[in-house]
């Protein structure tokens, strides 16, 4: 409850610095010159991260598409982009080039050299990595589908501040991972999806890409074209539920830490591994936990899916999805489709069967469920 008191009173102060009015709500059609509501999103949002500006737009489709966009604002054919965090989620792959994929950052003449990451960021090692032709480093602070700890702000810290006596661009994939720490991370450039923790769970999509004001600038030039930036770019939708959800965001994420919490809790106590622990600090709303089995980790799915409050009669079958190179598993009926801040769990079919449990905006429902899906899986239902 402190850490929700403590965010809710920024975003709070956000939305009356931003002087957000009714009016703000209404959509726009067209290019959306004149959209009063999109800048005053934009400063809410840029207010409630501790940024200098902010882009908020419907038009970008997903968290990796807000990644994807801001390296492509910042980097340029000949430079180098540094992964600090290890080997970054399975989407992300593709776009750097990391897997062969038709024009990914390699196809542009950009060269992407991955640092490894075991137990935690090392910002020496980063400092020794950095080079001339470093223009970006790129910090992913969930653990994606990896068995390494997520990051809280402090932890990036260091690194960060390497970046900027080098001079060098740092970006953090900040999906997961806001609202779970009293402030964000001090990067140039913050990006993330708004169907994840700020969304709150009633944003119906979008993304946004939060920063230094020149680098927000470049990116926009991205979202829609060099010469229009950020001041085009229509809400045919409306912005309610948008800023409502932002609104809500820092108690839907408190929800949901404390339903990673008890799974964490019931998953060891059957003698399961899981990352973080019962009562560890979090750097995320992820939480991994070790089935061990293929067997047992779809009988968690189905159960889960089975208490959904949508789609609760379908059965959860892993499937090939774009950018993924293994099967991936998802279960969870939530009313916005894939929205990671609702209750899901996803896991790339592969040993050690690990699945990435995420959400739960009422801790209450997420308990219900999560009892019938351990249940389920521990054969005894």
């Amino acid at each position: 409850m402190r850490l929700a008191r403590h965010n809710a009173a920024r975003v709070l102060q956000a939305f009356r610095d931003a002087g957000v009015a009714e009016f703000d709500f209404a959509p726009s059609v067209g290019y959306g010159y004149g959209d009063r509501g999109r800048e005053s999103l934009g400063r809410v949002f840029a207010a409630a991260f501790g940024c200098e500006a902010a882009l908020v737009r419907p038009q970008i489709a997903s968290g990796t598409h807000a990644i994807a966009l801001a390296l492509w604002g910042v980097l340029r054919p000949g430079g180098e982009l540094l992964v600090a965090t290890g080997e970054p989620y399975d989407t992300m792959r593709s776009v750097l080039g990391l897997r062969p994929t038709p024009r990914s950052f390699r196809e542009w003449g950009i060269e992407v050299r991955v640092l490894p990451m075991a137990q935690g960021l090392d910002a020496e090692a980063l400092k020794a990595a950095l080079g001339q032709k470093t223009q970006a480093v790129l910090f992913q602070r969930s653990r994606g589908y990896a068995r390494r700890p997520s990051l809280r702000p402090s932890d990036l810290d260091p690194a960060l501040e390497a970046c900027r006596k080098a001079g060098v661009v740092s970006v953090v994939d900040n999906c997961y991972g806001e609202f779970v720490d009293v402030r964000e991370p001090a990067a140039d450039l913050l990006v993330g999806s708004l169907t994840k923790n700020p969304g709150g769970g009633l944003a119906p999509g979008g993304g946004y890409v939060a920063g230094r004001q020149e680098l927000v600038e470049a990116v926009a030039d991205r979202v829609t074209a060099p010469g229009l930036g950020s001041d085009v770019g229509a809400f045919p939708g409306g912005k309610r539920e948008l800023f409502q959800g932002l609104y809500l965001a820092p108690q839907a994420v408190a929800e949901a830490l404390a339903a990673a919490d008890y799974a964490a809790a019931y998953a060891q106590a059957l003698g399961w591994h899981v990352d973080p622990l019962p009562g560890a600090a979090r750097g995320d709303i992820v939480q991994l936990i070790g089935f061990g089995e293929r067997e047992r980790l779809l009988r968690f799915a189905a159960a889960l899916q089975a208490a959904s409050p949508v789609e609760s009669r379908a059965l959860p079958e892993p499937e090939a999805l774009p950018g993924y190179p293994d099967p991936v598993l998802m279960a969870g009926g939530t009313f916005i489709s894939g929205a990671s801040l609702e209750l899901s769990i996803d896991a790339p079919m592969r040993p050690p069967w690990d699945g990435y449990l995420q959400g739960g905006v009422s801790v209450a429902y997420a308990t219900l469920a999560l009892d019938l899906a351990f249940a389920a899986a521990s054969g005894k239902a």
